[in-house]
């Protein structure tokens, strides 16, 4: 983020013929340290733009079960036993078959986090 921040400031600062930082505190960096910490984290990358699209239609409960096609949801496998988002949940298609992430290396984002359940496609992080 460091770098993007700087790359961005650098050409902002040319074109607006400034200088100085462009981002100041938009980035804020948190080490998770507890499995509660990761699973709340897990819940609010993967599941906030069911928030967002309930905000804009009003009611959140209407809002059929989208996930972020630009999230990597469509590749988690801690989801709940019978509730996993089918290909349609996703607002467009991903392009390919292969995840673009990586495996979990670390116990609190491979096991850890599950101590506090695997997550519901349909909730609505708060």
């Amino acid at each position: 983020m460091k770098a993007i921040g700087a790359r961005l400031a650098r050409a902002v600062n040319r074109v607006a013929r400034r200088q100085g930082p462009v981002l100041a505190e938009r980035y804020h960096h948190h080490l998770l340290r507890t499995p509660r910490e990761v699973h709340r984290a897990l819940r609010y990358v993967l599941l906030n733009a069911r928030k967002h699209a309930g905000k804009v239609r009003g009611a959140v409960r209407a809002v059929r079960t989208l996930l972020d096609p630009a999230s990597s949801a469509r590749w988690f496998d801690g989801w709940k036993p019978g509730r996993r988002p089918s290909p349609s949940a996703f607002e467009a298609p991903a392009g390919r078959e292969q995840p673009p992430v990586a495996r979990a290396r670390t116990w609190l984002l491979s096991v850890g986090w599950r101590r506090y359940g695997l997550l519901d496609p349909a909730d609505v992080p708060g």
